[in-house]
């Protein structure tokens, strides 16, 4: 079985209002198992044009595990404060 990732991109629009995101993000995470590898640190541009904001990569067992985090009610209480405050782009992708 391999592992598998979600990669977001995260442009924050409402500070105050993503904290309360963050906190119930993290209590998904947590629920469903999710390994983070990295959230909001620093990024370098190596190459293309490419403007990351804030980036986040969580791993997963599998990309059905994935599918079920994103999916799950944590998560959907977690999108729901998310909401106006910040626009996200996320894809799964499965590893090797």
């Amino acid at each position: 079985m391999s592992s598998a990732y979600i990669i977001a991109n995260v442009s924050v629009t409402n500070p105050a209002q993503y904290e309360d995101y963050k906190k119930w993000s993290s209590a998904a995470i947590q629920a469903n198992g999710a390994q983070v590898c990295t959230r909001g640190g620093k990024v370098d541009v190596l190459e293309g044009d490419w403007t990351p904001e804030r980036v986040v990569i969580l791993k997963f067992s599998s990309l059905a595990a994935a599918h079920a985090f994103h999916d799950s009610p944590e998560y959907g209480k977690a999108r729901a404060e998310r909401a106006g405050a910040a626009v996200m782009r996320m894809i799964a992708v499965e590893g090797v």
